[in-house]
Formats: structure tokens, sequence, C-alpha cells
């Protein structure tokens, strides 16, 4: 088992390969490369990059690369399956909440912002007005419409990673604990995915047995500042504008790949615990936990079936005597 951890996209990069070839590592080499390659195009905190010139160029039409083409369809995707619960389209309301800046460099008691601005709003009508030509790969943002692509490119990122990576042995990649899983090991043991508990630093809520898929996991514990005295966080409810208000301190959920995780996890941390289960319960092909505010649990009927038992115990097991020994395979959030 072989791996490399890094920072990309605000937040830790780690990848793993079940494998421990000169080859091997020559191909984890190539992770953080992919990734500044994809964060030049897809950061709207870096002022030359390509979303950033899109950006720049509402109404008129701008030839993208393949990377940002693929990753509007992904966003595109998400606010239409998430009955525009999640959307590109909330950029100027981001920074209007105060996340003008990459976080790390976020000031946690930001200025007093008076008078108070209603944020614009958008919806999936707005987002239908953008315009596409697949034959010159161009796109028209139409006057008013900033995009800002946040969880969607770095979910795309890692599934991309391991989707590169699995062209050589079975893979790992987590973003900031938004986890893509190629396959299982080659001995066919589920990998190993803790699930961080918001309530307790360091703690975890439940350990996941995955074979293949995504895990990812949205929450108000970690990018949060002050604005005015008030707390916010990163995740806005496009239906205000503003900061989520429900009573969701975080939601997890397992998905067929991390692309559906990613907007699973926002769309029911947006809607809350009782309309994000009935909407989670509708999706048989997607299975969540929710830590509420109140400190209690809520997962969903199809849960369970992910979470590690004796049986993952054995599998891990029997794969450690096998290869390394590495016990390096826990990520969390």
């Amino acid at each position: 088992m072989l791996q490399i951890r890094f920072r990309a996209m605000g937040c830790a990069i780690q990848a793993m390969l079940d494998d421990d070839s000169p080859e091997a590592s020559r191909r984890l080499e190539m992770v953080p490369v992919w990734f500044e390659e994809w964060e030049q195009a897809l950061s709207r905190f870096r002022p030359d990059s390509e979303l950033n010139r899109l950006n720049r160029s509402a109404g008129r039409f701008v030839q993208v690369s393949r990377t940002l083409w693929k990753v509007l369809d992904a966003a595109l995707l998400a606010a239409e399956e998430s009955g525009g619960m999640v959307t590109p389209a909330l950029l100027d309301a981001l920074i209007l909440a105060g996340y003008d800046r990459p976080f790390e460099k976020l000031v946690l008691n930001g200025p007093t912002v008076s008078p108070p601005v209603n944020p614009p709003l958008f919806s999936l009508e707005d987002l239908a007005e953008i315009e596409r030509n697949p034959h010159s790969q161009s796109v028209r943002l139409p006057a008013g419409l900033r995009l800002d692509f946040g969880g969607v490119a770095k979910g795309w990122a890692a599934q991309e990673a391991a989707f590169r990576l699995a062209q050589h042995a079975p893979a790992l990649v987590s973003a900031g604990g938004d986890v893509s899983i190629s396959g299982p090991h080659s001995g066919g043991s589920p990998w190993p995915v803790g699930v961080e508990d918001p309530r307790t630093p360091g703690g975890q809520v439940e350990m996941l047995a995955l074979h293949s898929g995504g895990v990812a996991t949205s929450g108000r514990d970690y990018r949060r500042w002050q604005q005015n005295g008030v707390w916010k966080h990163h995740i806005l409810d496009p239906r205000t504008g503003r900061p989520s208000e429900s009573d969701v301190l975080s939601a997890t959920v397992v998905a067929p790949s991390l692309r559906e995780a990613e907007m699973a996890a926002k769309t029911i941390f947006i809607l809350g615990s009782t309309a994000g289960s009935l909407w989670l319960e509708e999706r048989p092909h997607l299975a969540g936990l929710f830590v509420l505010e109140d400190g209690l649990l809520r997962a969903s009927t199809r849960w369970e079936q992910f979470v590690w038992d004796e049986q993952a115990s054995a599998l891990l097991s029997q794969a450690r005597r096998e290869s390394s020994g590495n016990d390096a395979l826990i990520i969390k959030k």
C-alpha cells in the first residue's frame, strides 16, 4: 500500500494505491500535478483562473477547457438532481456572507457590513440561461450570474484522480474527507473510512467498510467565521442566499459515486433532518447519517449495510497479512 499526502483546493488531499511497485509510486507522484492543473482552472481564489475569466466575460461566449466543461456539467446536474438545493450560482452571496478569500486567510471575526444587504437569489430557471456550444466547447453566462464550483469541483477532482489511479491498481482518494474509491482491495477487502464526529474534535461517529463509490460529509463545524457578531458558514441555502439554518450539524452520505454523495450530503444538510430524511429515503441508491444540533444521530434505513463489522475486520486483517501491514487506511474529514 502506497500513499501520498499534500494540500490543494484549500484542503488536505490523500491518495492511496493498493500496490507497492515503483510504477505505483510514479503514478501517485502525478496526483499533485493533476490537482494543481484542476485548481488553476476551477478556483475562484486565483485571479487568473479559467473560472474567473469566464465570470468576467458574462454575456459573451468563452471557449473553455475540457476540465471546466466537465465540472460545469457536474454542477448543473447537481442542481437538477437536488431540486436547486446545490447550485453553482451563489458566488456573490458567498462573498456577501464574508467568504471572499481562501479560508486559511479568512479573518475569523470579519468586518462589520453596513447596511445589511439582501443576497442575490438564483433558481434553476436562471441556470437554464447558461448557453453552451459543445462543438466549440464554449460557454456564455447571462449578465449578473457568476459561478463558484465549491464542493462540486473538489468532489469531481477526487473522483477523477481515483479513476486515473485505478488504471493501475485499486485506489482511494480523499479531498478534505470526501472520499472516492475505485474498487475493493486486490484481495477483495473493503476500505475503512472513518466519519468524523463534529461534536468531538478527533472523534468518530462511525466506521464504514466501503468497496467502491463515494462518501461525503457536509457540515457547519469547519468552515465558519463571524460577521457582524454572527457565526456564518460556507453552505448557503439557495432559498435565502444565507448560511443554512437547518437542525443538522453534519450530514454524511454514501453513494455509487462521490459526485452523487457530495450533492446529496449538501442537499440533506440544507433541507434539515425531517425533509432531508424523506428526500434520502426516496433514493434507494443512497444511505446517510445525520448528526443533529441537539447531539442526536439519525441514520437512513440503508446506512447499516455500510457500517464496519467483524466480517470487514477479518477481510482487512487478511489483506494486511498479505501486504506490507500498512495501518494508515482510515480517512477522516
